[in-house]
């Protein structure tokens, strides 16, 4: 008996120290698994992402999914291991050991072979400057350091595909090689160059070019070659071949690539750098009104290799500047909303910018408009710019008008001739007029309360953040009529869509109504700061007569209808949160306490739905909803379960914003500039968004 019991304490504590052992190596409570993950982000077509839990469990994708392969291996004293790609699967992948997602950077971090790498991408999408964040430019940087005291040999290897230049396989590419004293710079793009000839949803670009550079003073070697034997020759005979012929080929026959070597020599504990430019000169970018338009990094340089010559020249200031901006940023995310949603917002914060493209207008102002990802393929469409505006408002306003002005000047154009705002302007990458619903023809189908509430809110909050109404003031009359329109539409809205169309058509739309509310106390609120006292007193007091009534109408209870005909119904009341950013003060604050107690009262496994037809919800007005919360408390309640859903969702997609709350699957959508939203809590924050607004960080 006495050495049974030995046995037995034995046996416990080798359990214990196992289980100890086990907890040790989980994953932390903070450790942030994304759904997928920005690599290269820069404009809807030049946008390049990891689907997987490991940088080399799968090929690099474009946002649709479709393959644009990275790779990248690295040779430790003659040993090679993957970093980035899952090819060849012969080889071993490194240990990858982090990963954190930063605003302008993402950063991977892999440990093995006696040493560790860091593989670093570098978006430099810092709003204050724009012509900066007009680069379509990615620094990929690759830092290496021994981790057992001892000296490793150590090359990288890295190439990309053709893929990132064809829409589909079958299209003939060609390429190019320049070397000057400082820069090795390899290009390639299709043979046909088909120029703005295409527009729609699921398509990658097929004209321009793709230009890969590093230093040539960095014991570089680079070959664009006609396959991509160059990844296999590397593997047999550890080094590049020669440059091969330069006959066109599609990428569905051989897969040609552009591949760089970088020669690291001894690497010991001090860190060794290299870094590579990954830049796309798409040439004409959009068209507007049959007029194309250069990218907006175009008004200050003539050609692609200019520009990746002052990419290299900047870079360490840049990278810099990268840096001490996500410090920054993710600061002040998580003192006003927690950790969880300063990493949330990291990750949305390069897909908000990079599914939109900032394009040198007919005159040489900005313009800057989205594409519906995975929507329908329109481009500035008003209701994709307004839960998206958030992060314009907060990083730079100028950036939100330059949304608005090309609507602004259709909507004024002979061609639109609603009394309410309009929906889009084309089809991307054309720009050519609205393709939404009744097109510039019919009222049928149309957002007429929607759009029109949008615009008039945005621009409020434009004047709001500058402390003066001059952007308004420039479109005062189409504002007015918007306006007027929203005075005699807007209280109980028709049978009509409203931005969540999915849902179908909705009359007496309890949340529409607010929306339009809002945006009648907004325009006061514009009319007095330009000096119109009694325009501006005319609208406060129906706004705030409307308000009044709307609470009767809308009462259920303990929430507020999702129609003011449907009792029993509910809905998210994600147009309240203006009153609380500009401070409207429309609506008694027993409203959006009682509709934030019922949200978390319906809240399942993965966020709370938009209404209760579904148990499908939103993500961007999941947020605006949450920031309805007075009390941390009940922000955090919300939050909670979409941290789980970007953690847990099965569906590996860059961020969708309309998922099932019960299973975190997707229903569709993907890559859209919405999930800006996010960003709406730091407007809340009046003190936050002014330090950001003015400049001070």
């Amino acid at each position: 008996m006495p050495r049974q019991r030995r046995n037995l304490r034995w046996d416990c504590c080798i359990l214990f120290t196992i289980f100890i052992s086990l907890l040790s190596a989980a994953p932390s409570k903070a450790a942030f698994r994304p759904p997928a993950v920005p690599l290269v982000t820069c404009n809807p077509y030049f946008s390049v992402w990891s689907f997987a839990d490991r940088l080399t469990y799968d090929a690099t994708r474009h946002w649709t999914g479709t393959k644009q392969e990275l790779h990248s291996m690295i040779k430790i004293d003659g040993n090679l291991w993957r970093l980035m790609g899952d090819e060849p699967r012969s080889v071993q992948a490194l240990p990858q050991v982090d990963l954190k997602v930063m605003p302008t950077r993402i950063l991977y971090d892999f440990e093995g072979g006696g040493v560790h790498v860091t593989l670093t991408f570098l978006t430099p999408m810092i709003p204050r400057d724009m012509d900066l964040m007009s680069w379509p430019v990615t620094y990929i940087i690759w830092q290496v350091h021994s981790t057992d005291g001892k000296d490793h040999d150590v090359s990288i290897y890295y190439d990309n595909t053709a893929q990132l230049v064809v829409n589909t396989e079958d299209e003939a590419v060609v390429w190019d090689k320049k070397s000057d004293a400082n820069l090795d710079v390899l290009s390639m793009g299709t043979e046909a160059q088909p120029i703005l000839q295409k527009s729609g949803d699921n398509l990658r670009i097929d004209w321009g070019y793709l230009y890969a550079a590093a230093s040539s003073g960095a014991q570089t070697h680079d070959v664009v070659a006609p396959l991509r034997s160059a990844f296999f020759n590397y593997i047999r005979k550890g080094s590049l071949p020669d440059a091969a012929s330069t006959t066109p080929v599609t990428p569905s026959a051989q897969m040609p690539a552009m591949a760089f070597e970088f020669e690291l020599g001894k690497v010991g504990t001090n860190p060794v750098e290299r870094h590579l430019i990954l830049a796309y000169d798409q040439i004409y970018s959009l068209e507007y009104f049959h007029q194309r338009l250069r990218p907006y990094w175009r008004l200050k340089r003539s050609n692609a290799v200019e520009l990746i010559q002052e990419a290299e020249h900047r870079y360490k200031a840049i990278a810099q500047e990268a840096e001490s901006f996500d410090q920054n940023l993710m600061a002040d995310l998580a003192r006003v909303g927690g950790e969880k949603y300063s990493r949330l917002a990291a990750l949305a914060y390069r897909q908000a910018l990079a599914a939109q493209i900032l394009v040198a207008g007919p005159d040489g102002k900005p313009f800057f408009l989205p594409k519906e990802n995975f929507s329908n393929g329109c481009i500035g469409t008003v209701d994709v710019i307004y839960p998206g505006s958030p992060i314009l408002l907060l990083l730079n306003s100028k950036l939100l008008e330059a949304s608005l002005v090309p609507l602004f000047e259709y909507a004024e154009s002979g061609r639109w001739t609603f009394p309410f705002a309009p929906h889009d302007l084309g089809t991307y990458p054309l720009a050519n007029g609205q393709v939404y619903g009744g097109r510039e023809k019919s009222e049928v189908n149309q957002m007429p309360v929607e759009e029109t509430g949008n615009m008039l809110l945005m621009v409020a909050a434009i004047s709001t953040i500058k402390g003066n109404a001059g952007f308004a003031g420039r479109y005062w009359p189409l504002l007015s009529k918007w306006a007027d329109y929203l005075k005699e539409k807007g209280l109980d809205p028709a049978n009509q869509l409203s931005t969540d169309d999915f849902a179908g058509h909705l009359a007496h739309n309890a949340n529409l109504s607010i929306k339009a509310i809002e945006a009648l106390k907004a325009y006061s609120e514009l009319a007095k700061m330009l000096g119109k006292t009694k325009e501006g007193d005319l609208y406060a007091a129906a706004a705030s007569d409307f308000a009044r009534r709307w609470v009767s109408m809308a009462d259920d209870g303990n929430h507020y209808r999702l129609a003011f005909d449907q009792p029993g119904s509910w809905s998210q009341k994600y147009n309240l949160v203006w009153d609380k950013v500009l401070g409207l003060h429309l609506f008694p604050a027993e409203v959006a306490s009682r509709e934030v107690a019922y949200y978390v009262e319906k809240e399942n496994r993965f966020g709370f739905p938009l209404d209760n037809r579904r148990d499908y919800t939103k993500l961007d007005w999941e947020f605006w909803s949450a920031t309805l919360a007075d009390s941390k408390t009940d922000w955090d309640k919300l939050i909670a379960p979409i941290w789980d859903w970007a953690n847990q969702s099965p569906s590996r997609v860059p961020l969708t914003d309309w998922y099932w709350t019960t299973d975190g699957t997707q229903v569709g959508f993907q890559a859209r500039s919405v999930v800006g939203g996010l960003f709406i809590r730091m407007l809340a924050d009046r003190k936050t968004w002014g330090r950001w607004a003015n400049g001070s960080h």
